[in-house]
């Protein structure tokens, strides 16, 4: 990660939302600041959860300070320090909304911060209006908590139409490519 882009999620304000367009296979956790992993939920497409955890440590992190939801199309298999949710598929947005409501509690406002890696993966599995709709509701609790949120999405995955959408959602659009 470039250090432009530490520095500009490290200044994301409490109730601030950023969209972060990175290279494929980039992980978001290494660009997140030192304070997200006192308190961090994490939605992701990737299922790899061992490979999550190294990276949380390799950055300083306690991964028991980590929530997670899985949402992936086949099992996950993960018996390790962060928080698991049950795995919820892809196509299953009620699914990923009743685990995000769940898990959302344990985020606390001003301080916790919320990471939803994998949007141009979702976007692959549902109507764009079903998942503006499902990202909308999870903007709008991020903010209402007024803890900090940072959607993910490869670059060129996302229509511009997609990508103009959820730019009317962030407070600032962070591109790694």
């Amino acid at each position: 990660m470039t250090p432009e882009f530490e520095r500009r999620l490290g200044d994301l304000a409490a109730g601030e939302v950023a969209l972060c367009v990175q290279p494929s296979g980039q992980r978001i956790v290494d660009a997140l600041p030192d304070a997200a992993f006192q308190n961090l939920l994490v939605v992701t497409t990737d299922g790899h959860l061992g490979q999550l955890e190294t990276r949380i440590e390799e950055r300083g992190g306690d991964p028991r300070r980590v929530g997670v939801i899985p949402v992936t199309g086949t099992e996950v298999s993960y018996d390790g320090p962060l928080w698991v949710t049950e795995r919820v598929a892809p196509s299953d947005l009620t699914g990923v909304s009743i685990q995000f409501s769940k898990a959302f509690e344990h985020v606390e406002p001003e301080t916790g911060w919320v990471v939803v890696d994998g949007v141009g993966v979702l976007s692959m599995y549902v109507a764009p209006e079903r998942l503006f709709r499902l990202l909308d509701t999870l903007v709008s609790a991020i903010r209402a908590r007024n803890a900090h949120g940072v959607l993910t999405t490869a670059s060129g995955v996302l229509s511009e139409q997609a990508s103009t959408q959820l730019r009317g959602l962030v407070d600032e659009e962070v591109r790694l490519d």
